[in-house]
């Protein structure tokens, strides 16, 4: 399992976001069983109910399905339904802010191309 817990964000959240990105980075490939809410419970020192919460979440949203007796599963399509989620957060976090202070700022899209394009470098 990945990093540790931070307080900048409710742990259950957390939770679901690491399996989202284990989907992400093929550590829990489509139809592969993810940890259970007491091995996330056990590794985070958490309470279970806590991480089912975050399990439950995307159980919910259908990135997950639940197998009976045995455990949860990376549905099939998760991995494309995960991207398309974080590309929808990215654009609300990122490039709406960015596109608001360009405009406050006279920057043109052309110019702001070139801005992305430099990435950062100095020239």
């Amino acid at each position: 399992m990945g990093a540790k817990l931070d307080d900048s964000k409710p742990i259950f959240i957390q939770i679901a976001e690491e399996v989202e990105s284990g989907i992400l980075d093929d550590t829990f490939p489509e139809g592969s069983r993810v940890p259970s809410t007491n091995e996330f419970a056990a590794h985070y020192q958490i309470n279970p109910a806590t991480a089912a919460k975050g399990i439950n979440l995307l159980v919910d949203e259908g990135i997950l399905y639940k197998k009976r007796g045995i455990g949860m599963f990376v549905s099939e399509g998760a991995k494309k339904q995960v991207t398309d989620k974080r590309k929808t957060q990215f654009y609300e976090s990122f490039i709406v802010p960015l596109m608001n202070e360009a405009a406050k700022l006279d920057i043109s899209p052309v110019e702001l191309e070139t801005m992305i394009k430099k990435g950062g470098r100095e020239s």
